[in-house]
C-alpha cells in the first residue's frame, strides 16, 4: 500500500502550469512540523514536495496562498531524469489525489503573518535518528513474561 497524508503550510505561492497536451499541473512544497523538538527547543519541518494535476491545480493556485494549510493525500513517487549536465536526478514527490484547505474561510496569508516561512533545503541531508526513552517501563503490569498461545496469533 502507498499512502501518503500530510498536513503543513504551503512554503510559496502556488503556480499553475500547462503540460504541452493542455493538462494543468501545480508542483509546490508543503512544510510539515516535526512532533519534536531539536536541542536547542525548536521544532523542525520537513519540506515536501507534492504534485497535483488538473481542476484540483486549478483550485489549489485560485484560493491558496504562501503560508495556509492544506491537507493532502495521494501517494509517493519517484521519478528520474537526467539534467543539462547528464547527471541523474532522483526525484521524491507526492502525486496528490486530493487537497483540502484548512484555514478558515476568508484566512489570508498576511493576516497569518506566514510569509517569514523558511525556504526548503536544496539538497536533502543525511538522515538524522534520534532515540526516544522511556522512564518508565510502560509493560511492568504484566509480570517478567507474558504467555502468548500459539492459537492467539493471527499467523
Amino acid at each position: 500500500m502507498n499512502k501518503a497524508i500530510l498536513i503543513g503550510r504551503l512554503t510559496k505561492d502556488p503556480e499553475l502550469r500547462t503540460t504541452p497536451t493542455g493538462r494543468n499541473v501545480c508542483q509546490f512544497s508543503v512544510a510539515v512540523n516535526r512532533t519534536y523538538t531539536n536541542a536547542n527547543g525548536e521544532r523542525e519541518a520537513d519540506f515536501i514536495n507534492c504534485v497535483v494535476w488538473d481542476k484540483q491545480a486549478e483550485n489549489l493556485v485560485k484560493y491558496q496562498k504562501k503560508g495556509n494549510q492544506i491537507a493532502v493525500d495521494g501517494r509517493i513517487q519517484t521519478r528520474n531524469y537526467d539534467d543539462n549536465n547528464g547527471k541523474k536526478v532522483y526525484v521524491t514527490e507526492v502525486l496528490v489525489n486530493n487537497v483540502s484547505f484548512l484555514d478558515a474561510k476568508g484566512t489570508s496569508n498576511s493576516e497569518a503573518n506566514f510569509n517569514n516561512l523558511p525556504e526548503p533545503p536544496v539538497q536533502e541531508e543525511a538522515v538524522q535518528t534520534e532515540s526516544v526513552s522511556v522512564e518508565k517501563d510502560p509493560f511492568e503490569a504484566f509480570g517478567d513474561s507474558i504467555e502468548i498461545s500459539d492459537n492467539d496469533l493471527p499467523f
